[in-house]
Parts: structure tokens; C-alpha cells; sequence
């Protein structure tokens, strides 16, 4: 279970992360609650995809780092989402 103080970073990670990653992959956003779920989202999937891959990002600030490993994620996300948007 999540304490609140928790619950706030992630969803600040995941609205950074989110917002940023809609400003990179342009025409995919979905709002400030889309993005922010799709920045969770898109942690969840950098924190398994990434060790899986082999890849890691040695940065010393925790909150920059999961900023990172979110972005990553959801840009990834975002992609998807844009391949699939078209394959319809």
C-alpha cells in the first residue's frame, strides 16, 4: 500500500514524465490526466523493460532518475499508441 507521500511523487513523476513525453512524440497527448497516466504507465513499463534489456541510467538524483526511466517508458507508451492509431 501506498503512504501519501508516495502516492504524490508518483503522480508528479508520472505528470512530468507524461507531459514531457507528449511534447516529444507530438500529437499523441491526452490531457493532463492522460499524461499522467501514461507517465506511471510508462514508469511500469521502463522499470521492467529497461533491466530486461541490460540498460541502466547511473544518475545519482533518485527523482531524476525515475523522471527518466519514466519518460522513457512513456514515450515508448506513446508510440504504441500511435502505431496502433494508425494500423486502424
Amino acid at each position: 500500500m501506498l503512504d501519501l507521500q508516495s502516492l504524490i511523487v508518483l503522480l508528479v513523476v508520472g505528470a512530468i514524465a507524461g507531459w514531457l513525453a507528449g511534447a516529444i512524440v507530438r500529437g499523441y497527448g491526452f490531457g493532463l490526466v492522460g499524461n499522467i497516466v501514461v507517465g506511471i504507465v510508462g514508469a511500469f513499463l521502463a522499470g521492467w523493460l529497461l533491466p530486461w534489456l541490460g540498460l541502466s541510467l547511473p544518475i545519482a538524483n533518485a527523482l531524476l532518475s525515475a523522471i527518466i526511466h519514466a519518460l522513457i517508458g512513456a514515450v515508448i507508451l506513446l508510440l504504441l499508441i500511435g502505431l496502433i492509431r494508425r494500423a486502424r
